[in-house]
């Protein structure tokens, strides 16, 4: 008799705030979708049963900020073992490819990896290749037609246009803004949205940015701590973000390397300003601290205060709903696709440090302890041995 559920989780407290539900519940999968959850589902009628007692079983999580166009940009680390391995099974790179490199990203990244990768193009047509020299450093790379032309192909995968304006990236005054009114023209051309990196930019506030801004645009890095960010002089939330959040704008916290701040981001929630969604930034510069993964940026704002359900909501539901896929993912709903991650929510004392080497001690740190992609449980792929083996023969 063949098994009725591929997968069994049983034990766990489920969290989803998709649907509201923190309850002791099992979580069932089968063909590689949510089937089932309640309170006793039997581990005889699934093909392999998972103990999560202790543990809080939540959607997978979804971050909509890395790197990891691995081997081509500088940025790039590999997915696997940085999202679904750590509880993230959807990820949205932002901007390490454009025009002339999304092919090769899409042929050898997105279509082979375990983790489910979207992606939002740069405006920039090389995209994020290299440190010495900015990727908008000559204009001449953020062509619009140029830009269109592969959303148009990938739109299955492409989700946006992103665009960077720190001015080491722009090499002028007079270039200045521009890109940011390229990458708009691109995005509303073929009807998506934009994502914008607004810290240092060449103009006078973040007013100027948040003003090309629109509903379902998202400005990430909110909490950077640099000029062009969302306090004023005196620490205040400047009036154009509240604006901004109340026409749609999408405020993510993309932590990265230089982009948070425990200063800002207190700032901002005494002041009632939360980001909707929680991003890590990952890349090679930030994946061995201060950001190593999504679940530790999630932990950094258990310590600033939000219950654990918001904190989990703006890392499941909330990114789902910005990337028009409410229902399939973000969520454990019967029917949804089948992702999932039992943590452990440990207590004890944790160094947590901002990207201004600020440390923290925060009492809670949620640890993925089982993943499931697909209706599985994902298991890293072993180490190949055979290319290495022989190594100790040969004389440097």
């Amino acid at each position: 008799m063949t098994a009725r559920y591929d997968l069994l989780l049983t034990g766990g407290t489920v969290l989803d705030p998709a649907e509201g539900t923190r309850a002791a519940a099992d979580v069932a999968f089968a063909d590689g979708r949510v089937t089932a959850v309640g309170p006793g589902l039997r581990p005889a009628d699934a093909a392999e049963t998972v103990d999560c007692s202790g543990l809080l079983i939540a959607p997978g999580m979804i971050d909509l900020h890395v790197h990891v166009f691995y081997g081509v940009s500088h940025y790039g680390i590999e997915p696997d073992p940085h999202c679904v391995a750590k509880g993230v099974t959807t990820a949205v790179d932002a901007g390490s490819a454009g025009a002339d490199t999304f092919p090769g990203f899409r042929k050898y990244v997105i279509d082979v990896a375990a983790t489910r990768l979207f992606a939002r193009l740069n405006i920039s047509s090389q995209g994020m290749l290299t440190g010495a020299v900015g990727e908008l450093d000559d204009l001449r790379y953020a062509s619009v037609p140029k830009a269109i032309a592969p959303i148009e192909q990938h739109r299955d995968v492409i989700l946006g246009v992103k665009v960077r304006l720190t001015r080491h990236q722009i090499v002028s005054r007079e270039a200045g803004m521009r890109p940011l009114y390229l990458a708009r023209e691109a995005a509303d051309a073929v009807r998506l949205p934009i994502m914008v990196h607004p810290q240092e930019a060449w103009c006078e506030s973040l007013d100027d940015i948040l003003a090309v801004m629109r509903g379902g645009d998202m400005l990430t890095h909110c909490f950077h701590g640099l000029s062009h960010g969302i306090l004023d002089e005196h620490g205040r939330v400047r009036r154009s973000v509240r604006e901004a959040m109340d026409r749609g704008v999408i405020f993510d916290v993309g932590h990265g390397r230089g982009s948070f701040s425990w200063r800002v981001a207190e700032r901002a929630l005494r002041q009632g300003v939360q980001p909707q969604t929680i991003s890590s930034d990952l890349h090679a510069y930030n994946v061995n601290g201060p950001a190593f993964d999504l679940a530790t940026t999630v932990s950094k704002f258990l310590h600033v205060g939000l219950p654990l359900e918001d904190a989990l909501r703006k890392v499941t539901a909330t990114p789902a709903e910005a990337i028009g896929m409410a229902g399939r993912i973000g969520t454990l709903r019967a029917g949804a696709w089948g992702d999932a991650v039992a943590f452990e929510l440990r207590e004890g004392q944790f160094a947590l440090e901002d990207s201004h080497g600020e440390v923290r001690i925060g009492r809670q740190r949620l640890v993925p302890r089982t993943v499931v992609r697909g209706g599985r449980v994902y298991r890293a792929p072993a180490a190949p041995h055979s290319a290495h083996r022989h190594h100790h023969h040969h004389a440097d």
